[in-house]
């Protein structure tokens, strides 16, 4: 039978010592892993709550502006805006930030497979927005990784280009690269001629890389361009509280995001959507994409956290 050593007061201490380290380092190991796994909250100062009383398109237009102009205060965004005022040969004033900021969210949000979930599919429908707003209007309930409507790819630009024009941005309008194919425009006066800023909402004829300001379609192949005038949808129209509540969410984790983080994004997003997909292996991806992000690059990485921790559940879901 073996002895049973005797515990000295000096064993005892340095035990005691030693489970204190240890506790210590997996305290601090657990609280790096929730850092790191979890989002960020959501920022106060936009103020986007939606109420009973305030869901009507103009209201929801209304904190579209001030979520885009919240969204200016970004790195990523100014970097992106920099890089277009660069390629376009425009200056600060022909292009304005604001403008710039608030068409970028419009477009990162109601593309193919951007983060409001709208999913292209041939419609035959007319080249205009009504029958989005009706399915919205209808929609009573929204989740991450759900389509909140279907539409082709001139009523997805008629929507681009109301949106626009309702939160105060001129000369937005529809060009047909193709007789069948159709992608919005952003007019800008510079000189000698106007520069013309092409808004793919869909990557039909286009590589997975092409984004705002693509040169993937040459816009001088239409001779005129005419701001999208048409309303809609009236302005006092009533939206879907919880609709409205998923839009002004979605903008608040992905608006700050860099335009390439956001467009890797819309590729997992859309094969979700589509069906090709599956929610766990777009998360995985997701995370691998996560682990090649700078850890400086805070909104990149709070966004991918979001848009991770959303597929996770809907993996989970029944």
């Amino acid at each position: 039978m073996r002895k049973q050593p005797q515990r000295t007061d000096s064993t005892m201490r340095n035990t005691a010592s030693g489970a204190r380290q240890l506790l210590g380092a997996l305290l601090l190991s657990t609280l790096s892993f929730i850092a790191t796994a979890t989002p960020p909250a959501p920022r106060a100062a936009s103020n986007t709550t939606p109420t009973a009383e305030a869901n009507t398109v103009a209201s929801l237009v209304a904190r579209l502006r001030a979520q885009a102009a919240a969204s200016q205060s970004s790195p990523a965004v100014r970097a992106d805006y920099d890089t277009l005022l660069a390629d376009q040969r425009v200056s600060t004033t022909q292009l304005p930030y604001a403008d710039y900021a608030y068409l970028r969210m419009l477009f990162e949000a109601t593309r193919d497979g951007g983060y409001w979930n709208l999913h292209w599919a041939i419609t035959d429908r007319e080249p205009n927005s009504d029958a989005i707003w009706t399915q919205w209007r209808s929609l009573r309930g929204a989740t991450p990784t759900g389509i909140t409507a279907t539409a082709e790819c001139d009523e997805l630009s008629a929507l681009y280009a109301f949106l626009a024009r309702r939160g105060g941005v001129r000369n937005v309008g529809l060009f047909w690269p193709t007789s069948n194919h159709t992608v919005a425009v952003w007019r800008v006066a510079s000189s000698p001629r106007e520069t013309r800023i092409v808004v793919p909402t869909t990557q039909i004829f286009l590589t997975q890389s092409d984004s705002f300001g693509t040169r993937g379609f040459d816009p001088w192949k239409q001779a005129k361009i005419y701001e999208y005038g048409r309303r809609d949808i009236v302005d006092d129209a009533r939206l879907p509280t919880t609709l409205v509540a998923f839009f002004l969410a979605q903008n608040d984790k992905y608006a700050r995001a860099s335009g390439l983080s956001l467009q890797r994004m819309r590729q997992l997003r859309d094969g979700v959507l589509d069906g090709s997909l599956g929610a766990d292996q777009a998360a995985r991806q997701a995370q691998a994409q996560l682990d090649r992000i700078a850890v400086s690059a805070a909104d990149d990485r709070g966004a991918y956290a979001h848009f991770i921790r959303d597929l996770q559940t809907s993996a989970r879901a029944p």
